[in-house]
């Protein structure tokens, strides 16, 4: 099985809401978010608490049905969970009575891949995401670190062509985070996956992603697309990239201010 995603996905979110129902009444949670992200992409979303992030991400990964609008994987539109798409999310989800070989390969499994393919894709993951000689290792006797770092081979190994993260590093040390940044940035080069990240962490998103969509709230939208235009890798001490952080920061205070929070 190639590494190497041949047919990555483009992703179209068109004019989504999301109206949750309380006892307090209506609730707009998102409201007219439309966004275009191309085959191998990599896009960071970021925002202000309570913009909706998390909703429009579970909106995308087929978790929660929008009020408004639709989500199209290639013109297709997304009903649920698919094999297409790998979902990466903050807490690791890894079933604790499974080795860092069964964790990986539960996927592969509900998939009925046979076994010798299936044992050749895990150990390509196992190389991919640097777990060599862990594989028999249960999830307690792991960090935190390499945790995600199955939970995104896990995602990988259906090989597909969407990869839905959501704050998958914020958990960890800032060491360990930037390692699996690298890591990560290395993992998309090699296999082409279009990639939506979540994260609340504007240096993170500004090192991974070609855009940022920063989202503003009451309702959650997108206040603004940025390109960012800066070769890889990138440091937080480039003149360049502070300007960029300087931009979304200010966005993203703007929408605090006119919230009253």
């Amino acid at each position: 099985m190639d590494m190497k995603q041949t047919d990555p996905s483009r992703l179209t979110i068109e004019s989504v809401g999301k109206v949750y129902e309380s006892p307090r009444g209506s609730v707009q949670a998102l409201h007219d978010v439309s966004l275009q992200i191309s085959p191998g992409e990599f896009i960071s979303l970021v925002g202000p608490s309570g913009c909706g992030k998390t909703t429009l991400f579970r909106i995308v990964a087929g978790l929660v049905e929008p009020t408004t609008g639709s989500v199209l994987l290639n013109e297709t539109p997304v009903s649920g969970p698919g094999e297409n798409m790998g979902i990466v999310f903050q807490e690791y989800h890894l079933f604790p009575w499974r080795t860092v070989r069964g964790n990986i390969g539960f996927g592969l499994e509900q998939q009925d891949v046979p076994k010798s393919e299936r044992n050749k894709r895990i150990e390509e993951l196992i190389d991919l995401v640097g777990l060599e000689g862990f594989e028999d290792s249960y999830p307690k006797a792991l960090s935190g670190g390499m945790k995600q770092r199955v939970a995104l081979a896990r995602a990988l190994a259906t090989n597909p062509s969407l990869l839905l993260m959501d704050e998958p590093f914020s958990a960890v040390d800032a060491q360990t985070r930037r390692r699996l940044q690298d890591e990560l940035l290395d993992i998309w080069e090699e296999t082409g996956t279009t990639v939506l990240f979540v994260t609340h962490d504007i240096e993170e998103a500004i090192r991974l992603a070609d855009r940022v969509a920063v989202m503003a709230k009451d309702p959650g939208r997108v206040a603004e697309v940025i390109d960012i235009n800066l070769e890889r890798p990138r440091t937080r001490t480039d003149q360049d990239f502070g300007t960029y952080y300087e931009q979304i920061l200010s966005l993203i205070d703007t929408e605090y201010a006119g919230s009253g929070a």
